[in-house]
């Protein structure tokens, strides 16, 4: 499992990010700005955003492939590989190893999650928005599943009430974790960009 995976590094470049596409696109039709692959982070470690992608190690990559040889049933192994290729920004790669542990570990919500984060990655939005739907389903108030829709929706789908809808949820579930507080950030960069209301929004929401 890739530990707390966030489809974004530092929630401040973020959002500041989302406000001034949000502000562009009041002015024109535009798509979320291009951003580099980004890092996932611990809650107990920031993501350094400056950093490159970390190498794939090879004698790691053989280590976990020979115990999946040896043990085709071990999900922790393919786990372990899929999380090598994602910190590798080898996102295809990643995507492959979760699936195959997702076969054996099918309600893992956080393995799922890290899935649809993959799927963000190599800009397939809405395989990522299914798989955060998935892990919804087996739990609806997994605030790291839902920080996500809201990125996702926001950044690659252009929905921005749906963003708030998925952030105020974290908001209202974890107000004070990690998530909580990056959610607020991103509720407060679409209002500071529109006053009014993000677009769609009804009064009063």
């Amino acid at each position: 499992m890739r530990r707390d995976a966030i489809a974004f590094g530092v929630a401040g470049i973020v959002f500041g990010l989302l406000a001034g596409w949000v502000i562009g696109a009041k002015q024109a039709e535009l798509r979320p700005p291009v951003q580099p692959p980004p890092q996932q982070q611990s809650a107990s470690a920031p993501a350094d955003n400056g950093s490159a992608p970390a190498a794939v190690d090879p004698a790691k990559i053989t280590q976990f492939t020979n115990i999946i040889n040896k043990e085709p049933s071990n999900s922790e192994a393919r786990i372990e590989l899929g999380n090598l290729y994602y910190d590798a920004g080898r996102f295809d790669d990643a995507i492959k190893w979760y699936e195959e542990a997702l076969k054996l570990k099918p309600r893992d919500v956080n393995l799922i999650t890290d899935l649809g984060v993959c799927y963000y990655n190599v800009n397939q939005p809405d395989k990522a928005l299914d798989a955060f739907n998935r892990s919804l389903k087996i739990d609806p108030k997994h605030t790291k599943t839902l920080l996500n829709v809201g990125v996702v929706k926001a950044f690659a789908k252009q929905d921005l009430q749906g963003a708030l809808e998925a952030w105020q949820q974290v908001v209202q579930i974890a107000p004070n974790s990690p998530e909580g507080k990056q959610a607020q950030q991103g509720i407060e960069g679409i209002r500071s960009a529109h006053p009014g209301g993000a677009p769609g929004q009804k009064p009063g929401n």
